[in-house]
């Protein structure tokens, strides 16, 4: 069925603990966040509501509450690139180091620790983050060639199975772009893009493996965070009608939010411990394939990029070679 070991990824998982306790704080204040200013917003609008009849306190109250929801959101995005450098980044790093048996360091120390391997590998978070965009867009075109293979196969509703199967690999190249960042971690590469370049060559020839065990690992997380959302739809109607107006949708959204942060802060880096045993394993000893570089150098401009990206950083370390010497 599957290639990746649930009970070793999960004890990967408690020896990074300090990393596990740092996403649920940085994600579930994420969520608080969400909820206070969606909460201040529709306490506004209520307020201001009172100029006006039902109907317009009702429509006050629900774009007060979508306003504050929204500013969180900007501010979120802004800062994504910071959270997958130092929270994604950073978890990916210690899981890697205890994979190959390395000792690390407990408490807060674990989480300096993988910040300054981060650092060292990417330099920057502009970096990685444009790096994960890159690797992500490529990705999608070696899932994109999967959808095109399933969409030609003679199948009873296969329109409604590539549906489907679009939904669930989509979810899956959000635990490999993951995986590709570890082997650049694992390899010590001095050379991000380089490195990426020969994880994607190297998913690209073992991709069925890796995206049979990418579906089962997908369809793990989406049950799983539906059950989480059903256990916190109690507590978000207990929120929810501490919000004025409160109206019908709001321990919906509570409960979609909790949910989200308990996936992207336990089961997501459980997937990605998965897939990580899964791409170490099939790829050992392996070497790029030439013909598979030269069919995504065909397929994918991001592929090509991260060529030329490869070869300007290259470029750079020459030249800061030469200025010391």
């Amino acid at each position: 069925m599957w290639d990746f070991r649930m009970g070793q990824a999960i004890r990967l998982l408690l020896a990074t603990m300090p990393f596990l306790l740092l996403r649920l704080a940085v994600y579930f204040g994420i969520t608080l966040a969400y909820v206070l200013a969606t909460g201040t917003g529709a306490g506004l609008g209520w307020g201001i509501g009172a100029l006006g009849d039902e109907g317009f306190r009702a429509g006050s109250t629900f774009f007060g509450g979508l306003i504050g929801f929204g500013i969180i959101g900007a501010l979120v995005y802004w800062f994504r690139e910071y959270l997958l450098y130092i929270v994604k980044a950073g978890h990916i790093a210690v899981m890697v180091e205890k994979m190959d048996g390395g000792s690390l360091p407990a408490g807060r120390s674990q989480i300096d620790h993988a910040r300054g391997v981060v650092q060292e590998r990417f330099k920057e978070a502009s970096v990685l983050f444009v790096l994960d965009q890159v690797v992500k867009g490529v990705l999608r075109v070696i899932v994109g060639m999967v959808r095109s293979v399933v969409r030609l196969l003679p199948i009873p509703g296969a329109t409604q199975l590539v549906g489907v199967i679009h939904a669930i690999l989509r979810m899956a190249v959000g635990f490999i772009d993951e995986v590709i960042l570890a082997h650049a971690i694992r390899t010590r590469s001095d050379n991000p893009w380089q490195s990426a370049r020969t994880a994607l060559v190297l998913y690209g020839q073992n991709y069925k493996s890796m995206l049979k065990n990418a579906v089962w690992l997908a369809l793990f997380v989406y049950g799983l965070s539906i059950l989480v959302f059903l256990v916190m739809l109690t507590p978000a109607a207990a929120l929810a009608y501490m919000v004025p107006g409160g109206w019908g949708a709001t321990s919906v959204i509570i409960a979609l939010l909790l949910a989200w942060s308990v996936k992207v802060a336990v089961i997501e880096p459980f997937a990605v411990t998965c897939m990580m045993q899964v791409f170490f394993s099939v790829t050992e000893g392996q070497q790029p394939d030439s013909e598979w570089e030269q069919k995504l150098e065909g397929m994918s401009d991001r592929f090509k990029e991260l060529g030329s990206k490869a070869a300007s950083w290259v470029g750079r370390g020459k030249g800061a070679a030469t200025a010391q010497a």
